[in-house]
Formats: structure tokens, sequence, C-alpha cells
């Protein structure tokens, strides 16, 4: 046992020996456990510490209990000090303080007392406020909400120690549910409606400068058509100021067209409840320059000026109604008139006598306005799913584009039968519904399409060959939701190879583009564009462009 012992400690004693001494020159750094002592938590009782330890534990408490009663010291002399202070306890109420924090104390008082003398904190909150756009207050009053009626106050029969009310329920509706919906009104009655304002008082008749200026000749005012770079010029010559944005209709904008006269802009556009309003942009009449008309119930999906008799305004509703308002004898004319679904229609001959009109039920009618009554002279069946748009031919009046599923057929107005016509030319390449499609508006050798798989396209239909080629595709975010009218670009009329588009970009805007893709011009205003222009439509002879957003506001820009 002694020899095993023995050579125990003398191989401790050799370990302690190959130690590397420490360097002492250097510095010497000591541990911070003899300023600050952390706090321990014993898991064991004290008689299981080992030795060393609890030596160097209770060595620590003594001099934590001395660091402890000299800072106990020295805050006792503090409180001396500032109880033999000059400082009294009246200066400001901040008696005991350093005078650091009083000078900062009277320095966060003087401040306040600045901004308060110049108003800062309310100029902050009118700041906000101006900052935020409002709409334009311009065109139609808003409706004075109905006082509503004091109801006396609902108590508790139980509270009240009462039996309740035995309530009987109806009884179960038997057969089939029919579709029925919200909001559903009836529909105008057949024949001729009067033009009544309904935003002025009862019986009041028509401005006569309205007449006059429907009754303007603009054929001689057409402009010839611009090179790029003079077209991009004019472009940015146009401007939108306040008074160029007015509601003009009550609801969302489903359509909206220029009449052609060129000494003031006039503009209609149809809502989604059957409305029409005529908005003259500086006038004096209505609100601002606003009439508004009740000829449909349901939104009028397309409209348009007559081109040999500027006084007619078509109009079109999905309720089946189709009216002409002739401003000179002040009337709402019955054109065409079927149950429902009334979609899209153009016109099929230079006097605008004879139309084609298209429904969502795939099917396109042939309508003479000469005919009396009205009923069709043709009906023919196409798409078996839906039909969107149709666009005539400039040049050539018997052929006509039609917007269906995912294809764009051109018919020939002569070869129609009633089932399975056979198409002249198509147009593929869409992969969702299409939304529009419209010939050039000079010569008819493109057709643009606005599809839902966010493109437009251009066609080449000079040849009309039985599949027309593709020339351009421009991606273009198309999808609005369902508070939004849908996308769709538009010719230019005083320009055969440009058009414009509204887009869902921010900040808001609306965009023209060349035929080959490259965008000519971008119209914002930080101001007074701060809402999608769905619906867009260019005047037939001015510099000017208006845009209908989902509240009934039209926004002008012209130079």
């Amino acid at each position: 046992m002694e020899g095993r012992r023995t050579k125990r400690e003398a191989v401790v004693k050799s370990q302690l020996t190959d130690v590397t001494p420490v360097d002492l020159q250097g510095p010497v750094r000591r541990s911070s456990r003899n300023t600050l002592v952390p706090k321990r938590l014993q898991y064991s009782p004290e008689a299981k510490i080992p030795a060393k330890r609890r030596r160097a534990t209770m060595h620590d408490n003594k001099k934590s209990q001395k660091n402890k009663k000299a800072i106990k010291e020295e805050e006792e002399e503090e409180d001396d000090e500032n109880e033999n202070s000059d400082v009294e306890d009246t200066n400001g109420g901040y008696g005991g303080l350093s005078s650091y924090e009083l000078e900062r104390l009277e320095n966060i008082r003087q401040n306040q007392e600045f901004l308060s003398s110049i108003n800062l904190f309310q100029a902050t909150v009118e700041l906000k406020e101006m900052t935020r756009p409002k709409p334009s207050q311009r065109g139609l009053m808003r409706s004075q909400a109905a006082v509503k009626e004091v109801l006396p106050p609902r108590k508790s029969l139980r509270l009240q120690k009462k039996e309740a009310e035995t309530l009987t329920l109806p009884p179960e509706p038997r057969g089939t549910l029919t579709y029925n919906e919200p909001l559903q009104r009836l529909k105008k009655p057949s024949g001729p409606l009067p033009m009544d304002p309904i935003n002025m008082e009862e019986g009041s008749k028509l401005p006569s400068q309205l007449l006059e200026l429907c009754s303007e000749d603009s054929t001689e005012d057409r402009k010839m058509e611009l090179d790029l770079k003079e077209y991009r010029s004019a472009l940015k010559n146009m401007r939108i100021t306040e008074d160029r944005v007015a509601k003009v209709v009550k609801d969302r904008i489903f359509s909206a067209a220029f009449h052609p006269c060129s000494s003031s802009l006039l503009m209609a556009t149809g809502d989604k409840w059957g409305k029409v309003g005529l908005w003259k942009l500086g006038g004096d009449w209505g609100d601002d320059g606003v009439l508004l008309f009740e000829p449909h119930t349901r939104p009028v999906g397309c409209m348009a000026f007559s081109r040999a008799q500027p006084t007619h305004l078509l109009s079109l509703s999905y309720d089946g109604s189709f009216r002409c308002m002739d401003v000179e004898k002040a009337v709402f004319d019955d054109v065409y008139d079927v149950d429902d679904g009334l979609k899209t229609f153009d016109f099929m001959s230079n006097d605008c006598s004879t139309l084609v009109v298209g429904n969502w039920f795939g099917e396109v009618a042939i309508v003479d306005r000469r005919t009396p009554g009205n009923s069709h002279e043709s009906l023919h069946s196409l798409d078996p799913k839906t039909l969107r748009c149709v666009s005539v031919h400039p040049v050539q009046k018997q052929y006509f584009a039609v917007a269906e599923s995912k294809v764009v057929n051109i018919y020939d107005s002569r070869c129609l039968k009633k089932t399975k016509s056979q198409a002249v030319s198509q147009l593929h390449g869409h992969s969702l519904s299409i939304t529009s499609a419209y010939f050039s508006p000079h010569t008819g050798n493109r057709v643009l399409t606005s599809c839902m798989d966010n493109h437009i396209r251009v066609y080449d239909t000079s040849a009309m060959t039985t599949e027309s080629p593709l020339l351009t595709s421009i991606r273009h975010d198309m999808h609005t939701g369902r508070w939004l009218s849908k996308l769709s670009a538009v010719w230019d009329p005083k320009q055969e190879d440009c058009f414009v588009v509204g887009s869902m970009e921010r900040p808001r805007k609306v965009q023209v583009f060349h035929e080959s893709g490259q965008r000519q011009h971008s119209f914002v205003d930080g101001e007074n564009l701060n809402t999608v222009l769905s619906v867009t439509a260019f005047h037939p002879t001015r510099n000017a462009l208006l845009g209908g957003n989902a509240s009934g506001r039209l926004h002008v820009f012209s130079d």
C-alpha cells in the first residue's frame, strides 16, 4: 500500500512540474467576479459543497457585503448633498434632481410651448387629411341618407320574468327554387320613353344647348393620321385637372362614348343599373353639366353615337332592351327587344340603319331600324357557350368579328346560317375567355383582342385567310376582380395603329400602345387619377381621352 501511495504522489508531483509557467511580464487579467458577484442557486445542502468551493463562496459573500455597504454609504452622502443643496423644490416642482436633469426638463417644456405656439400638432392632422386623395365632388350630388327611425330599446323577456312568445315558422317551399338576382328590377315597358332627367325637378325640359351641340356636323373636322413622333407629342400635351373629373352616373360604369362634335366635349356613359348619363365638360345645366336618365334596368353593356345622325345615341342593356336616345324628339325609342341577355352591337351600314347585335347565349341578330317594330331580321346561333363582342369591318361591311369563348371568328353576313355558320377567318392563340375584339378603325387590316390570359394581341387581317397570323402579343394584367369592369383595349379612331387600355398598376394610369407592342405614353396624375379606369375611349376628332371607373366617375384628359 505504501508503495502505491508513493508512486501516485510521484506522478502528481511530476505533472505539476511539467506545467508551463505563465508569462508574468504582460498585463495581468483579473476576473470580473471580484466586482459583481453573480447569484448562485444552491441545488444541494451546504454540507455537500467541497471545502475549497465553500471557502471561495464565503469569501465572495463577504466582498459583496462590503460592496453593498459602500454603495449604501454613497447613496446616503448624495441624499445629504441634495438636502444641503441650494436648489429649492419650488423651482418647477423638480426638487431633488441633478442640474443636468433640470436643464433637460426645461428644454422639453420650452420645445412643447414652441410647438403649441405654431400649431404644429393641428397642422400635422390637417396635412394627413390633405394627403389622402378624395374623390371628385363634381357632377351628381350625393343622395341624402334617409333618417333612420328610432325604435324603442329591446328588453329581455327573461329579465322581465315574462314567458317567451311562441313563433310559428313559415311553411317550407315546395318544388325547385328559381334563380333571382339580388336587387333585380322590373324591365321598362316597351315603346318610347320620355327623356326626363332624374337629377332635375319633375317636368324640367332638356336644355336647348344640348340639341344644338348634338346637331353639329363634325365630318369636316377629321384629322390626318400623325406619325409616331407627332402622336407622342400630342399625347404628352393632354392633361387632366380637377374640373375634368365628375360623377356622371350613380354606379359602376360599363360603357362610355364621345359625341363626335368638336366645339365642346360631350360624353355619354352607362352604369350597372341601367342609367345613362350625359356630361358636357364645363356645362352649366343639371349637376355641373350632367344629365341623368334611366332607360334600362340592368347594366348598359354597349353604347355608341350614330355617325349618320349625331342626335341619336344607341344603348344596349343586359335586360334585353336596345334603345335609341333621340335628342331631337326627346324620347328613348325601341330598336330591338328580347327577354334577356343582350351584350354588344355594331353598325353594319354607313347610314347606321343596319346593326349586328350579340347576346350572352352565343347568338347574333341582324336588325334593320327601318323595319317597323322591334324585332330582328334574322337570328343566328354561333357559339353555344358565350359571346362577348362583335365588330364590323370599317370598309367591307359584310365582315364582322365575334369574340367567342376562346377564339375570334370572322363571319360573312351574306353566308350566315341559323346554326353552324362557317367562319371566313379564325384568330387562334387565346387560352382563356376573350373580353373584346375590334377591327382597326380605317382599313380593318388589324384586329385587336383582349384576353383574360393577361395578353393583348394584334392580328393581321389584311388578306382574310383561313387563319389570320398573330403579329404582336403584349403582356398586360387583365384580372380586375368582380367589382371592376373588365379591361378592354380599344383603337384610337384618329390613329390606325395605336390603341389605349386601362391598367391595374400603381400608380394608377392609362396606357397607349403601338400595334408593335411599343408603349407610346402613360397618362398619370397623382392628384386627379387615383382609381382604375376600366372603360376608356378616344375622341374621334379631338385630342381627348375619357376613362370611367367603378364609382360612376369620368376622367378626361385633353389638350
